[in-house]
């Protein structure tokens, strides 16, 4: 297990994903990166693609490129994974017209998208999406969509969040407004700080252990669609 929840419940995910195609299948790790996912479908052919422009560490993929021009013939894929990847699309509708296109007919695809996280791999992240975005793009981009849901519980993200209150507190009163009351919450804030690290680890295991989803409120969705005929 690691220290976030949604790393886990992936693996999860990914792991059921994996188990539902045929030995031998042909699977596309979109926007790979390290390329994470690959022991995942250890019984399947796996390949990945992925634009390396992101200042952050990569394995050589097996296609570099742009993701909405993967240089393979129509069809090609059984199946296609794209963790983490659609926000930092320009225009996402395209991209998803290229996974379609490389899919076989009734190809499945298994993406997940953040609702509720900050900027990161800059300056390449553009979007936030809810779970009614999602559908509407991939049915839009000639997808039957399957299912979209919460990836992670709430908990997990009231961890997130934790975390980065411990992150970005600020300790300067003048953070504050300054004077009196400014250094009153700088010492208030800090002493709140010292409590957000354990406090963190226990929102994380709790959602470790069940996913609460009746607050609709997650870091990220998770949605499973296939290519309509």
């Amino acid at each position: 297990m690691s220290k976030n929840s949604s790393r886990d419940w992936l693996a999860v995910e990914l792991r059921g994903f994996a188990a539902a195609l045929p030995k031998g299948a042909l699977v596309l790790d979109a926007g790979a990166g390290d390329q994470r996912n690959a022991p995942i479908f250890a019984d399947q052919t796996y390949e990945s693609a992925d634009f390396e422009k992101v200042d952050k560490v990569y394995r050589p993929p097996t296609y570099s490129c742009d993701l909405v021009a993967v240089p393979v013939e129509d069809g090609r894929f059984d199946a296609i994974v794209m963790t983490q990847v659609l926000e930092h699309a320009p225009d996402p509708a395209a991209m998803l017209t290229e996974m379609r296109r490389i899919l076989k007919p009734g190809g499945r695809i298994l993406l997940t998208a953040p609702l509720w996280f900050e900027e990161h791999e800059k300056p390449y992240d553009f979007y936030r999406y809810t779970r009614f975005g999602l559908a509407h793009l991939l049915t839009g981009s000639g997808f039957a969509v399957e299912d979209v849901r919460s990836l992670e519980g709430y908990m997990g993200t009231v961890a997130h969040q934790l975390r980065l209150m411990w992150k970005n507190l600020p300790w300067r009163p003048s953070a504050y407004g300054g004077g009196i009351l400014g250094l009153v919450f700088a010492i208030v804030f800090q002493f709140v700080r010292i409590w957000l690290y354990p406090i963190r680890r226990l929102a994380n295991a709790a959602d470790r252990r069940h996913r609460h989803r009746a607050t609709d409120l997650p870091i990220n969705y998770l949605a499973i669609a296939h290519r309509a005929a």
